[in-house]
């Protein structure tokens, strides 16, 4: 009996190191992240925005963003109110089984904050996309965003 809970301890074991390991390969089979890129910015602006295509293959959502060029990361959304354009942060972004969710100019985006330097058109940043299954699994995917300039921007989509 002792030696049953002993080995079934140890799988237990093994399964956890094995879901620690493979969490950044899990990430990338179940989240496909496209066409991501953050708008270029003139010096001594502090913040910029961020865009990419997200889909899950199961129910999910983004919950966090993290990035080194920025002392902050927020996800937000902008919505017309009484013909006046407001952005407030949200705490997740849902992303449906089997859907592409596009994070874009005037919809959901993420805001890098307390920049560290001018985003220059051409180079690319590292983000760093949280998210979270319906089970409460958490699970990490880095990309790199190309950093595009306004008329670049537009030409993309």
């Amino acid at each position: 009996m002792r030696a049953n809970r002993t080995f079934q301890s140890a799988q237990m074991l093994v399964a956890a190191l094995l879901l620690i390991a493979g969490s950044a390969a899990w990430s990338a089979e179940i989240f496909s992240v496209t066409n991501p890129w953050v708008r270029a910015t003139v010096p001594g602006q502090t913040v910029a925005g961020a865009y990419m295509d997200i889909s899950a293959q199961a129910p999910a959502a983004l919950v966090e963003v993290e990035s080194p060029v920025a002392g902050k990361a927020e996800l937000h959304t902008m919505s017309m109110d009484g013909g006046v354009m407001k952005m407030r942060p949200v705490v997740r972004i849902a992303l449906p089984a089997s859907q592409k969710v596009s994070l874009k100019p005037g919809g959901f985006h993420v805001m890098l904050l307390d920049l560290s330097r001018q985003l220059k058109a051409g180079e690319r940043v590292p983000l760093v996309l949280t998210f979270r299954t319906r089970q409460g699994v958490k699970s990490t995917l880095k990309v790199e965003a190309e950093v595009r300039g306004v008329t670049d921007a537009h030409a993309h989509h």
